[in-house]
């Protein structure tokens, strides 16, 4: 049996978790907090990020068959389906939105004198990685006239 750290925890051990809890208490995060922290949110967002989750019902599953690890994840309580949904959608985003601008200004810094082909000052970031399914028939715009295609008999 392998003893050593899991790569989840050698990711997030670069965390700065002292920035992050001084913007929780900015917010007045762990206010009315019972058992599911922020610290635990965002752990399994990242989590579900780096592994690709595609849905509450995935990411659920994911931390069930890793449930024998989820401590050395930094993720202390077990974490059901209704309660990550609930915290996506009553916590206040922003609190995420200011550590990601934290974060980056932390890899501004640190790769400032690397020429990796990124101008770190003027990207653009997108952070909503979510996908939204498109019905071309109600984009009508896009399609096509229907002279334009030469049926071959």
């Amino acid at each position: 049996m392998n003893r050593g750290k899991l790569v989840f925890s050698h990711v997030t051990q670069h965390v700065p978790l002292t920035t992050f809890r001084r913007s929780v208490a900015r917010y007045g995060g762990e206010h009315k907090v019972k058992s599911f922290s922020w610290l635990e949110q965002f752990l399994c967002m990242a989590f579900a990020q780096l592994t690709y989750r595609e849905s509450v019902r995935d990411i659920d599953a994911c931390l069930r068959a890793q449930a024998g690890t989820l401590y050395h994840m930094g993720i202390k309580s077990r974490v059901s389906r209704s309660t990550l949904a609930d915290a996506n959608e009553v916590r206040d985003w922003r609190l995420y939105a200011e550590f990601a601008q934290l974060l980056i200004g932390i890899a501004r810094r640190l790769y400032a004198g690397e020429p990796f082909g990124v101008d770190l000052k003027d990207t653009a970031y997108a952070l909503d990685a979510s996908t939204i399914d498109l019905c071309l028939s109600v984009f009508h715009l896009l399609l096509p006239e229907p002279d334009a295609f030469d049926v071959m008999d």
